[in-house]
C-alpha cells in the first residue's frame, strides 16, 4: 500500500513532466511562427493578419497538403525541402477546423510570448500586422541554421515565393483546392 506522501510525490512528478512537455511544445510553435513572421517581414510591411498567418502555418504543418498545391501548379520542391514519407502520412501538430478554415487556439499565446520577449511586434486596427524585430531576426537566422529547423526555413521561403497572398485569398485557395481539409464540423481536428 502506498502512503499519502508517495502519492503526492508521484502526482508532483506527473505534473512536472506535463509542464515540461507543454513548455517544449510551446517553444516548438513559437519557433515555427517566428520563422514565418521573419520571412514575411519586408522593409515596409510585415505578415498581414491572423488569417494569413494561420493559413501559411497550416501549409507549413501539413506538408502533404502543400505538396498537393505545388503539384497542381507544377512547382517543384526546393532541394532538401521535400516532405519525408512519414510526413506524407502524418501531421506533426494538428490544427482544428474553425470559422475560416484551419486554426490553432495557441496562436494568441504564441504571439504574445514572442512579443513579450521582443522578438516580434504587432499592430493594426482591423487586422494585425506582425513584424520581426532586430533581436527576432537574429534568433530566426540562428534557428534556420540548425539541423532541426533548416527544412522548415526552406519551406517558409517556398511559401513566401509562391503563397504570399492575402489571408482571404489563402483561405479561398484552401477551401477550393483542399476541400478535405475543411470539409468537417467546426472544432474538429484536421
Amino acid at each position: 500500500m502506498t502512503s499519502a506522501g508517495d502519492r503526492l510525490v508521484a502526482t508532483t512528478r506527473l505534473r512536472d513532466r506535463a509542464r515540461r512537455q507543454e513548455q517544449h511544445e510551446a517553444h516548438y510553435h513559437e519557433a515555427r511562427v517566428l520563422l514565418l513572421i521573419d520571412r514575411f517581414t519586408g522593409a515596409k510591411k510585415g505578415l498581414d493578419g491572423l488569417t494569413k498567418l494561420a493559413k501559411l502555418d497550416f501549409l507549413l504543418r501539413y506538408p502533404a497538403m502543400l505538396e498537393r498545391l505545388l503539384a497542381e501548379d507544377g512547382i517543384p520542391w526546393p532541394d532538401g525541402a521535400q516532405p519525408t514519407s512519414a510526413e506524407r502520412l502524418s501531421v506533426e501538430s494538428r490544427m482544428t477546423r474553425y470559422k475560416y478554415g484551419p486554426w490553432d487556439h495557441r496562436y494568441y499565446t504564441v504571439l504574445g510570448s514572442l512579443a513579450a520577449r521582443d522578438l516580434i511586434t504587432y499592430s493594426g486596427t482591423d487586422r494585425a500586422e506582425f513584424r520581426i524585430t532586430a533581436s527576432g531576426a537574429v534568433a530566426a537566422a540562428m534557428l534556420a541554421e540548425t539541423d532541426e529547423w533548416a527544412v522548415v526555413a526552406k519551406r517558409v521561403t517556398l511559401l513566401k515565393k509562391h503563397f504570399n497572398k492575402s489571408g482571404t485569398t489563402l483561405k479561398t485557395l484552401i477551401y477550393d483546392r483542399l476541400p478535405d481539409a475543411v470539409d468537417r464540423p467546426w472544432r474538429m481536428e484536421i
